[in-house]
């Protein structure tokens, strides 16, 4: 399992702010190793999935060419403060981390 995603969530209105990191390495697949000079293997997030009551509200699919420790953030409407907000990641050795909050 990988390292929790840090989350807030804000509502302004009935709109809900969300900003999300993501622990990760996010390794491309093109860096060598400095002490062997092999290539260090491809390992990176490829799908992010935010859902609130059920609902999916935001999906990002993303490849190689993201940074490490990827920020997300995204608004969407119909949200009420208490409400939870839930995040998720897999990436592409099958890894995964969810972290879900508390909208205020």
């Amino acid at each position: 399992m990988g390292k929790p995603i840090k989350i807030k969530a804000k509502l302004k209105g009935d709109i809900a702010q969300v900003k999300a990191l993501m622990p990760h390495d996010m390794e491309s697949g093109f860096r060598r190793n400095p002490e062997t000079g092999e290539l260090v293997p491809a390992h990176f997030i490829t799908d992010v999935v935010a859902e609130h009551n059920g609902d999916t509200v935001f999906t990002a699919y993303w490849g190689p060419a993201v940074s490490k420790n990827p920020f997300v953030s995204f608004a969407f409407s119909g949200a009420k403060a208490g409400e939870t907000i839930k995040v998720h990641w897999k990436d592409n050795f099958g890894d995964s981390s969810a972290t879900e909050t508390v909208i205020k």
